[in-house]
């Protein structure tokens, strides 16, 4: 069956269309409403995007394979990236990514069994302050340890990605404003939620001594 966005998303499409002087100047964000409904950049997608933008599907799918942010191949339910570079590795981002592979029962780069999870390694998402990170879907979980870990994969699974959004994540979401019912997977919000307990809980603390700060007497 071919692929065919939502009455909603299709509106969406031709508002989108309506801010650009060329057509293909929108592949972007209409890669992104196409993934956010289909939950990864299919052939039927691609098809279906090169025909909507009159492009060709090499086109299409030459910026589908550049970008890591749209998945060629299907995902889990929740992708996880967990940041490697040079911040997070010296804070502890190889114990991060071994204590995820062993939760979830799969590889970076692999698919837990049961589906819920996609395990991905990110060279650097920007967040280096607050090391070692990760990103779940759309929601940074930031200054980490093992225990911080385990307890926001495990409310992850028992309760769902905005629950565990709403008790640890550390960043506002970067999602815009598409609609769509509180809980669904492919809803966006429209404002940023408020901060999370954790992330209250970082910006209440005080301060490290100048001594442990490193500055100057």
């Amino acid at each position: 069956m071919a692929f065919a966005l939502t009455p909603e998303r299709e509106q969406q499409v031709d508002d989108v269309l309506t801010r650009y002087p060329e057509r293909r100047a929108a592949l972007l964000p209409i890669l992104w409403l196409c993934q956010r409904q289909n939950g990864w950049i299919s052939p039927d997608v691609v098809e279906y995007v090169a025909e909507r933008l009159e492009l060709s599907t090499s086109i299409v799918k030459g910026v589908v394979t550049f970008y890591t942010m749209f998945f060629d191949e299907p995902v889990g339910e929740n992708v996880v990236w967990v940041c490697r570079t040079l911040s997070c590795d010296l804070r502890g981002g190889k114990a991060i990514q071994e204590r995820l592979e062993s939760k979830l029962g799969c590889k970076a780069g692999h698919t837990s069994s049961d589906g819920k999870f996609t395990l991905l390694k990110a060279e650097c998402l920007a967040a280096c302050g607050q090391a070692p990170m990760v990103q779940i879907n759309d929601h940074y979980y930031e200054n980490l340890d093992l225990e911080l870990l385990d307890r926001i994969i495990d409310t992850h699974a028992a309760k769902g990605a905005e629950a565990a959004a709403a008790e640890f994540s550390t960043f506002a979401s970067f999602r815009a404003p598409t609609g769509g019912e509180a809980g669904d997977r492919n809803s966006v919000s429209s404002a940023p939620p408020p901060p999370s307990r954790e992330a209250v809980r970082l910006a209440s603390q005080p301060p490290p001594p100048a001594d442990e700060r490193g500055d100057e007497s």
